[in-house]
């Protein structure tokens, strides 16, 4: 996938999503997920893509969960992996996955978890938040984002305590992060979804991403990076023209 990613479009394969019948806040589900190709017949050979052959984004409805899983592949277009989800509600699954020799293709699929809804989060418009011992501040290129106009989104990532750059930052997937972007919506929409990756060159502990907004709105950016082994996500809110 190239820099300046776009929000994918599923061409020739598609993707169901078994679960269990029954399904609780924080227990571990089994999740099955078949990818067939546009004949009905199961894809048997997959391309692997940043070291992994299907990479699985869960986002809940009101964007404050957020996980990135790696289904393992069984054989016969099956992967499968268990997932928990932390809360009542609905859940999307974006699987992105390259059949052999195809282009990376991404399918949307849905989960819900029955329960009272919890009360909805303020949106945090905040440029410098801290995560664990990590302390993460975004700058954007352009003051203001306007829809379909390119952006570079610059993380600069510190430590806490010290607000000294990090020395430690290590490839994570292959690359310096990854940047998943997903606008607010109901409901939330395969088009929605933006899948960027960092940029070669930076400044020690700055990762940069370069990507557009296809529209105005609302979008929550989750920026993940391998600090010394330990995976960080980092998350933001923006707001597009």
């Amino acid at each position: 996938m190239d820099n300046a990613a776009t929000p994918h479009k599923t061409e020739t394969a598609q993707a169901k999503l078994t679960l269990p019948q029954t399904i609780a806040p924080n227990q571990s589900v089994p999740l099955v997920i078949d990818v067939q190709g546009s004949n009905g017949k199961a894809i048997a050979n997959f391309d692997t893509f940043q070291e992994q052959l299907m990479h699985l984004i869960v986002v809940s409805d009101d964007l404050q969960h957020f996980s990135h899983l790696h289904p393992e592949f069984k054989g016969n277009g099956r992967f499968e992996i268990n997932a928990d989800f932390p809360q009542p509600g609905n859940y999307n699954l974006f699987a992105d996955y390259k059949p052999a020799g195809q282009k990376e293709q991404v399918s949307l699929l849905k989960a819900t978890v029955p329960g009272k809804l919890s009360t909805p989060f303020p949106t945090d418009l905040n440029r410098t938040k801290t995560f664990s011992d990590t302390k993460a501040t975004l700058s954007l290129s352009n003051p203001t984002i306007k829809a379909g106009e390119e952006v570079t989104l610059q993380f600069n990532l510190q430590d806490a305590k010290t607000n000294q750059p990090l020395t430690n930052l290590q490839p994570y997937l292959g690359e310096k992060g990854h940047l998943v972007i997903l606008r607010q919506s109901s409901p939330i929409i395969q088009e929605n979804y933006i899948h960027a990756h960092a940029l070669g060159k930076s400044r020690v502990g700055e990762v940069s991403f370069h990507t557009s907004f296809p529209q105005p709105g609302k979008y929550k950016l989750w920026g993940q990076f391998n600090r010394g082994g330990k995976i960080v996500t980092t998350d933001f809110w923006v707001e597009v023209k």
